[in-house]
């Protein structure tokens, strides 16, 4: 049920956003679509429970040992992850810096992907991937002479260090922000990028982290062997008959 209710959000979302009257307009967008990862966890989550549901309640061996398998490649493609992020780091660096480089480009084309962001450099107190200039990745951002958007060599307004007496957010408030110096930016906006925020966030969050995994990883193997265990039982009680 949770998976059909992620995947219910993600088709609503697709279609407020007239995606699903113009199935072209998927690969429009330059940068990350969020609706993508309510739809792939709703299909993952529902085709598991699915599976592991009416496997055990029908007593369908096809199906538990579906869901073992299934559960056990997800549980491999997470360890596997895990390894190669440990082995890689510098390349993740680099992979997750193409990527935020990526989705600052499609800023505006998608309010998804604007909320994301935006909600990612509020909660992190960072700006860019390395940091504000990045912003002139963005063609209403950017500094060039040619660029006649008023939001030309500023930063959206969730770069800007927040003032705790303010109750209604001020959305003009990155505006000219890069044409001040470096000292007098860090008093306006956010200086620091995302990339080594997420880092020294990790750092300080890792044994939270950890213990989070760990707890996903012993859920997915008890959940494995839960399975293996009814259908032993299942085939024992067909196997006296």
């Amino acid at each position: 049920f949770l998976g059909i209710a992620f995947l219910g959000i993600g088709l609503w979302a697709w279609n407020e956003k007239g995606v699903l009257s113009n199935i072209s307009s998927i690969t429009d967008l330059g940068g990350f679509d969020p609706v993508w990862l309510f739809l792939v966890v709703g299909g993952v989550m529902f085709i598991l429970g699915f599976a592991g549901c009416i496997g055990a309640l029908r007593e369908n061996t096809f199906l538990l040992k579906f869901f073992s398998v299934f559960l056990g490649i997800i549980f491999f493609l997470e360890l596997t992850a895990g390894v190669l992020a440990f082995v890689f780091k510098d390349w993740i660096k680099d992979q997750l810096y193409f990527f935020i480089n990526n989705n600052i480009r499609a800023y505006r084309d998608d309010i998804d992907l604007q909320n994301l962001i935006d909600f990612t450099q509020e909660y992190w107190q960072c700006c860019g991937a390395f940091g504000a200039d990045d912003w002139n990745l963005n063609i209403y951002f950017n500094c060039t002479d040619s660029n006649a958007s008023r939001e030309r060599c500023g930063v959206p307004f969730s770069c800007c260090t927040k003032d705790p007496a303010e109750d209604v957010i001020n959305t003009q408030c990155g505006y000219d922000a890069r044409q001040k110096p470096k000292v007098d930016q860090q008093i306006v906006i956010y200086t620091k990028g995302c990339v080594p925020q997420f880092e020294k966030w990790l750092q300080d969050n890792l044994t939270i982290v950890a213990g989070i995994f760990i707890g996903i990883a012993l859920l997915q193997i008890f959940g494995i062997c839960l399975a293996q265990n009814l259908v032993s039982d299942i085939e024992a009680v067909r196997a006296s008959w």
